[in-house]
């Protein structure tokens, strides 16, 4: 909600990662639930989001654009929920997905 993306916003102007959760309300695939988090720590990178799940590797991916990218949050996310572990096929997740993946985070659960 926080990300600026590099941006200068003033205090009271609405930012890059507020703007985008803004876009994906409402409107995410069945049985995805979308939270709203302040920051993700990966400035450099952009707006960024998390897509986890019980027993399922998290997958971190940044450089996203509130105006452009909406959509293909949408079809990632549709994917790593038809998944049983969380791991898209590679040749399956959307370019984006491909290149601009921060962290993989293996599953905590056994």
């Amino acid at each position: 909600m926080t990300c600026r993306r590099g941006l200068d916003v003033a205090e009271d102007g609405t930012r890059p990662g507020a703007a985008l959760f803004a876009a994906l309300d409402g409107t995410m695939p069945e049985g995805v639930t979308l939270r709203a988090v302040d920051c993700l720590q990966n400035c450099d990178g952009g707006c960024t989001v998390a897509l986890r799940g019980p027993g399922r590797w998290t997958y971190i991916y940044g450089n996203l654009h509130e105006a452009s990218h909406p959509d293909l949050l949408r079809e990632g996310a549709a994917k790593y929920h038809a998944t049983q572990d969380g791991l898209i096929p590679w040749r399956e997740r959307p370019d984006h997905f491909k290149k601009n993946c921060v962290a993989r985070v293996p599953p905590m659960e056994d």
